[in-house]
Protein backbone atom coordinates (compact mmCIF):
# COMPACT_ATOMS: atom_id res chain seq x y z
CA UNK A 1 0.00 0.00 0.00
CA UNK A 2 0.92 2.99 -1.55
CA UNK A 3 -0.03 5.01 2.61
CA UNK A 4 1.27 3.10 5.39
CA UNK A 5 -0.01 4.67 8.09
CA UNK A 6 -1.73 6.89 10.34
CA UNK A 7 1.54 8.87 11.71
CA UNK A 8 0.49 12.54 13.35
CA UNK A 9 -2.90 14.14 13.66
CA UNK A 10 -3.31 17.89 14.38
CA UNK A 11 -6.06 19.01 16.14
CA UNK A 12 -8.10 21.94 17.11
CA UNK A 13 -8.27 22.79 21.03
CA UNK A 14 -8.53 26.38 22.48
CA UNK A 15 -7.76 25.61 25.80
CA UNK A 16 -3.93 24.30 25.74
CA UNK A 17 -3.68 24.11 29.98
CA UNK A 18 -6.40 21.56 29.72
CA UNK A 19 -4.98 19.29 26.62
CA UNK A 20 -1.72 19.87 28.82
CA UNK A 21 -3.17 18.02 31.64
CA UNK A 22 -5.40 15.99 29.60
CA UNK A 23 -2.75 14.25 27.87
CA UNK A 24 -0.58 13.73 30.04
CA UNK A 25 -1.84 13.38 33.03
CA UNK A 26 -5.04 10.99 31.31
CA UNK A 27 -3.72 9.94 27.77
CA UNK A 28 0.29 9.11 29.47
CA UNK A 29 1.29 11.03 26.54
CA UNK A 30 4.76 12.81 27.02
CA UNK A 31 4.25 16.72 26.84
CA UNK A 32 7.63 17.71 24.12
CA UNK A 33 6.73 21.01 23.03
CA UNK A 34 5.24 24.36 24.41
CA UNK A 35 4.25 27.14 21.95
CA UNK A 36 1.64 30.34 22.04
CA UNK A 37 -0.79 28.56 20.48
CA UNK A 38 0.23 24.82 20.07
CA UNK A 39 1.13 21.80 21.43
CA UNK A 40 3.41 19.38 20.53
CA UNK A 41 2.47 15.69 22.67
CA UNK A 42 5.10 12.41 21.94
CA UNK A 43 3.37 8.54 22.31
CA UNK A 44 7.37 6.92 21.24
CA UNK A 45 10.28 7.71 19.42
CA UNK A 46 8.46 10.20 17.02
CA UNK A 47 9.28 13.46 17.71
CA UNK A 48 5.73 14.27 17.78
CA UNK A 49 2.30 12.63 16.92
CA UNK A 50 -0.44 14.83 18.45
CA UNK A 51 -0.12 18.35 17.91
CA UNK A 52 -3.18 20.36 19.40
CA UNK A 53 -3.56 23.85 17.60
CA UNK A 54 -5.55 26.70 19.40
CA UNK A 55 -6.29 28.22 15.99
CA UNK A 56 -7.26 25.40 13.87
CA UNK A 57 -10.94 24.70 12.94
CA UNK A 58 -10.86 21.57 12.24
CA UNK A 59 -8.52 18.60 12.04
CA UNK A 60 -5.45 17.86 10.16
CA UNK A 61 -4.55 13.99 9.68
CA UNK A 62 -1.12 13.10 8.68
CA UNK A 63 -0.57 9.82 6.42
CA UNK A 64 2.68 8.56 6.14
CA UNK A 65 4.25 6.75 2.75
CA UNK A 66 6.89 4.68 2.62
CA UNK A 67 10.24 6.91 0.96
CA UNK A 68 9.97 9.96 -1.62
CA UNK A 69 8.99 7.18 -4.06
CA UNK A 70 5.96 6.51 -2.70
CA UNK A 71 5.38 9.81 -1.89
CA UNK A 72 5.62 10.87 -5.47
CA UNK A 73 3.37 7.57 -6.79
CA UNK A 74 0.40 9.42 -4.79
CA UNK A 75 1.11 13.03 -6.20
CA UNK A 76 0.43 11.05 -9.74
CA UNK A 77 -2.27 8.72 -8.63
CA UNK A 78 -4.08 11.67 -6.58
CA UNK A 79 -3.36 14.02 -9.86
CA UNK A 80 -5.14 11.12 -11.85
CA UNK A 81 -7.93 11.03 -10.28
CA UNK A 82 -8.93 14.87 -10.61
CA UNK A 83 -8.01 15.81 -6.79
CA UNK A 84 -6.20 18.81 -6.36
CA UNK A 85 -2.84 18.14 -4.52
CA UNK A 86 0.13 20.43 -3.73
CA UNK A 87 3.38 19.56 -2.74
CA UNK A 88 3.63 21.42 1.23
CA UNK A 89 6.58 23.99 1.82
CA UNK A 90 9.90 23.31 3.20
CA UNK A 91 8.34 25.49 6.05
CA UNK A 92 5.64 23.39 7.08
CA UNK A 93 7.53 20.23 6.70
CA UNK A 94 9.97 21.68 9.22
CA UNK A 95 6.77 22.17 11.42
CA UNK A 96 5.51 18.91 11.04
CA UNK A 97 9.09 17.31 11.44
CA UNK A 98 9.00 15.78 8.26
CA UNK A 99 10.95 15.29 5.21
CA UNK A 100 8.23 16.25 2.56
CA UNK A 101 4.78 16.08 2.20
CA UNK A 102 1.64 16.39 -0.08
CA UNK A 103 -1.16 18.52 0.98
CA UNK A 104 -4.65 18.03 -0.20
CA UNK A 105 -8.72 17.64 1.10
CA UNK A 106 -10.56 14.68 1.52
CA UNK A 107 -14.24 14.91 -0.06
CA UNK A 108 -15.84 16.10 3.20
CA UNK A 109 -13.38 18.99 3.43
CA UNK A 110 -11.13 17.02 5.63
CA UNK A 111 -7.36 18.22 5.77
CA UNK A 112 -4.76 15.36 4.78
CA UNK A 113 -1.15 15.79 4.64
CA UNK A 114 0.65 12.44 3.06
CA UNK A 115 4.54 12.93 4.11
CA UNK A 116 7.53 10.48 4.02
CA UNK A 117 11.01 11.07 6.76
CA UNK A 118 9.46 11.34 10.17
CA UNK A 119 11.68 12.86 12.90
CA UNK A 120 12.72 10.54 15.51
CA UNK A 121 13.66 12.60 19.27
CA UNK A 122 16.87 12.42 20.71
CA UNK A 123 15.80 11.05 24.24
CA UNK A 124 13.60 7.88 24.99
CA UNK A 125 10.17 8.39 25.22
CA UNK A 126 8.68 9.63 29.16
CA UNK A 127 5.11 8.93 29.23
CA UNK A 128 2.90 11.96 31.31
CA UNK A 129 1.87 9.61 34.18
CA UNK A 130 3.22 5.56 34.98
CA UNK A 131 2.12 3.50 31.53
CA UNK A 132 3.44 0.60 29.64
CA UNK A 133 3.48 2.68 26.54
CA UNK A 134 1.50 2.72 23.32
CA UNK A 135 1.57 0.01 20.38
CA UNK A 136 2.43 2.40 17.68
CA UNK A 137 5.29 1.75 15.19
CA UNK A 138 4.70 0.09 11.87
CA UNK A 139 0.66 -0.10 12.86
CA UNK A 140 1.22 4.02 13.35
CA UNK A 141 -0.42 6.08 16.27
CA UNK A 142 -3.62 4.29 16.16
CA UNK A 143 -6.88 4.82 14.31
CA UNK A 144 -9.48 8.05 13.27
CA UNK A 145 -13.11 7.67 13.13
CA UNK A 146 -15.08 10.10 11.10
CA UNK A 147 -18.40 10.65 10.83
CA UNK A 148 -19.90 11.21 7.61
CA UNK A 149 -22.99 12.25 6.50
CA UNK A 150 -23.14 10.37 3.77
CA UNK A 151 -20.40 7.54 3.48
CA UNK A 152 -20.93 7.27 -0.41
CA UNK A 153 -19.61 10.32 -0.61
CA UNK A 154 -16.06 9.88 1.36
CA UNK A 155 -15.49 5.91 0.81
CA UNK A 156 -14.38 6.01 -2.99
CA UNK A 157 -12.19 8.44 -2.30
CA UNK A 158 -10.02 6.60 0.73
CA UNK A 159 -10.25 3.24 -1.12
CA UNK A 160 -9.96 3.92 -4.96
CA UNK A 161 -8.04 7.17 -5.01
CA UNK A 162 -5.62 6.52 -2.05
CA UNK A 163 -5.62 2.95 -1.97
CA UNK A 164 -6.71 2.04 1.19
CA UNK A 165 -8.27 -1.44 1.66
CA UNK A 166 -11.63 -2.48 3.55
CA UNK A 167 -11.56 -4.50 6.01
CA UNK A 168 -15.14 -5.13 6.92
CA UNK A 169 -18.81 -3.35 7.19
CA UNK A 170 -21.75 -3.11 10.14
CA UNK A 171 -24.75 -1.73 9.45
CA UNK A 172 -26.23 -1.93 12.49
CA UNK A 173 -27.13 0.11 14.96
CA UNK A 174 -25.13 2.65 12.62
CA UNK A 175 -23.21 2.40 9.32
CA UNK A 176 -19.86 1.79 9.50
CA UNK A 177 -16.89 1.39 7.44
CA UNK A 178 -13.61 0.26 8.65
CA UNK A 179 -10.25 0.43 6.45
CA UNK A 180 -7.11 -0.59 6.58
CA UNK A 181 -3.39 1.03 5.18
CA UNK A 182 -1.26 -1.65 7.28
CA UNK A 183 -1.73 -5.07 9.70
CA UNK A 184 -3.89 -3.20 12.32
CA UNK A 185 -7.43 -4.08 11.40
CA UNK A 186 -8.58 -0.39 10.60
CA UNK A 187 -6.52 3.04 10.64
CA UNK A 188 -9.76 4.93 9.37
CA UNK A 189 -13.13 4.13 10.07
CA UNK A 190 -16.62 5.72 8.55
CA UNK A 191 -19.67 6.14 10.53
CA UNK A 192 -22.75 7.44 8.59
CA UNK A 193 -24.47 10.21 11.31
CA UNK A 194 -26.21 12.60 9.11
CA UNK A 195 -23.11 15.02 10.23
CA UNK A 196 -19.24 15.12 9.48
CA UNK A 197 -16.50 15.77 11.50
CA UNK A 198 -14.16 13.72 13.65
CA UNK A 199 -15.80 10.97 16.18
CA UNK A 200 -12.65 9.73 17.87
CA UNK A 201 -8.95 8.62 18.10
CA UNK A 202 -7.95 5.32 19.29
CA UNK A 203 -4.86 4.97 21.24
CA UNK A 204 -3.47 1.55 22.09
CA UNK A 205 -1.32 0.61 25.02
CA UNK A 206 0.82 -2.44 25.39
CA UNK A 207 -0.99 -3.32 28.45
CA UNK A 208 -4.55 -4.03 29.73
CA UNK A 209 -3.72 -2.21 33.09
CA UNK A 210 -3.04 1.04 31.72
CA UNK A 211 -6.53 0.90 30.26
CA UNK A 212 -8.37 -0.02 33.39
CA UNK A 213 -6.06 2.46 35.30
CA UNK A 214 -7.47 5.18 32.87
CA UNK A 215 -11.12 3.70 33.29
CA UNK A 216 -10.77 4.96 37.04
CA UNK A 217 -9.15 8.12 36.39
CA UNK A 218 -12.15 9.14 33.91
CA UNK A 219 -14.92 8.33 36.29
CA UNK A 220 -13.19 10.42 38.44
CA UNK A 221 -14.52 13.03 36.13
CA UNK A 222 -18.07 14.32 36.12
CA UNK A 223 -19.26 13.36 32.61
CA UNK A 224 -15.48 12.51 30.96
CA UNK A 225 -16.52 8.75 30.12
CA UNK A 226 -19.09 8.42 26.71
CA UNK A 227 -18.69 4.67 26.26
CA UNK A 228 -18.38 2.49 29.06
CA UNK A 229 -15.41 -0.53 28.47
CA UNK A 230 -16.60 -3.07 26.30
CA UNK A 231 -15.40 -5.23 23.86
CA UNK A 232 -15.30 -4.72 19.54
CA UNK A 233 -17.12 -7.49 17.91
CA UNK A 234 -14.13 -6.93 14.56
CA UNK A 235 -11.21 -5.47 15.95
CA UNK A 236 -11.52 -7.39 18.96
CA UNK A 237 -10.31 -4.25 20.75
CA UNK A 238 -10.92 -3.89 24.92
CA UNK A 239 -11.70 -0.53 25.36
CA UNK A 240 -13.60 3.14 26.28
CA UNK A 241 -14.05 6.42 25.34
CA UNK A 242 -13.63 9.43 27.24
CA UNK A 243 -14.78 12.69 26.28
CA UNK A 244 -11.71 15.28 25.26
CA UNK A 245 -11.24 18.94 25.99
CA UNK A 246 -12.06 19.68 22.40
CA UNK A 247 -15.30 17.45 22.48
CA UNK A 248 -13.90 14.69 20.06
CA UNK A 249 -13.50 11.46 22.00
CA UNK A 250 -10.45 9.57 22.95
CA UNK A 251 -10.73 5.64 22.64
CA UNK A 252 -8.02 3.97 25.12
CA UNK A 253 -7.72 0.61 23.81
CA UNK A 254 -5.56 -2.68 24.21
CA UNK A 255 -5.45 -5.96 22.50
CA UNK A 256 -6.42 -4.87 19.26
CA UNK A 257 -7.06 -7.06 16.30
CA UNK A 258 -4.15 -7.11 13.61
CA UNK A 259 -4.77 -8.55 9.86
CA UNK A 260 -2.64 -9.58 6.91
CA UNK A 261 -3.48 -7.12 4.13
CA UNK A 262 -2.39 -9.39 1.47
CA UNK A 263 -5.41 -12.45 2.71
CA UNK A 264 -7.90 -10.26 4.21
CA UNK A 265 -11.26 -10.30 2.76
CA UNK A 266 -13.93 -8.00 3.58
CA UNK A 267 -16.86 -8.83 4.99
CA UNK A 268 -19.67 -7.81 6.90
CA UNK A 269 -20.11 -8.05 10.97
CA UNK A 270 -23.47 -8.97 12.28
CA UNK A 271 -22.84 -9.10 15.67
CA UNK A 272 -22.87 -5.48 16.06
CA UNK A 273 -19.81 -3.19 17.21
CA UNK A 274 -19.47 -4.74 20.25
CA UNK A 275 -19.47 -8.24 21.81
CA UNK A 276 -20.31 -6.96 25.21
CA UNK A 277 -20.00 -2.93 27.35
CA UNK A 278 -19.51 -0.05 25.06
CA UNK A 279 -22.66 1.54 26.03
CA UNK A 280 -22.56 4.38 23.72
CA UNK A 281 -24.08 7.71 25.26
CA UNK A 282 -23.57 9.63 22.17
CA UNK A 283 -26.66 7.48 19.82
CA UNK A 284 -30.14 8.43 20.13
CA UNK A 285 -32.42 6.31 22.31
CA UNK A 286 -33.42 4.06 19.81
CA UNK A 287 -29.96 3.64 18.21
CA UNK A 288 -28.65 2.90 21.88
CA UNK A 289 -31.73 0.39 22.14
CA UNK A 290 -30.48 -1.76 19.24
CA UNK A 291 -27.01 -1.43 19.83
CA UNK A 292 -28.02 -3.21 23.48
CA UNK A 293 -30.14 -5.68 21.66
CA UNK A 294 -27.34 -6.64 19.40
CA UNK A 295 -25.44 -7.12 22.83
CA UNK A 296 -27.72 -9.09 24.65
CA UNK A 297 -28.23 -11.61 21.55
CA UNK A 298 -24.19 -12.12 21.58
CA UNK A 299 -24.46 -13.51 24.90
CA UNK A 300 -27.46 -15.28 24.34
CA UNK A 301 -25.82 -16.93 21.27
CA UNK A 302 -22.54 -17.66 23.84
CA UNK A 303 -20.57 -15.37 21.05
CA UNK A 304 -16.93 -15.49 21.88
CA UNK A 305 -13.35 -14.23 20.32
CA UNK A 306 -9.66 -15.13 21.28
CA UNK A 307 -8.03 -12.15 23.08
CA UNK A 308 -5.46 -10.69 21.50
CA UNK A 309 -2.28 -10.85 23.66
CA UNK A 310 0.77 -9.92 21.48
CA UNK A 311 3.45 -12.77 22.34
CA UNK A 312 5.92 -10.98 25.33
CA UNK A 313 3.44 -8.88 26.31
CA UNK A 314 3.71 -10.03 29.87
CA UNK A 315 7.25 -8.92 29.52
CA UNK A 316 6.52 -4.62 28.69
CA UNK A 317 5.70 -3.74 32.04
CA UNK A 318 8.96 -5.43 33.26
Amino acid sequence: MLVEALGYVGLPGRDLEEWAEYGTRFLGLELAERARSSLAFRMDERQRRIVILSDAAAPVFGWEAADADALDALAARIERAGVAVARGSRALAAERGVADLLVLDDPLGNRLEIFHGAAVADEPFRPGRPISGFRTGALGLGHAVLTVERSESVLPFYRDVLGFGLTDWTVRPFRANFLHVNQRHHSLALIETGKNGLHHLMLEHFMLDDVGQAYDLALGVEDRVAVTLGRHANDLMTSFYARSPSGFLVECGWGGRTIDPARWRAREVMAGPSLWGHERNWLPPEARAEARALRLKAAADGLREPVQVLPGNYEVAG
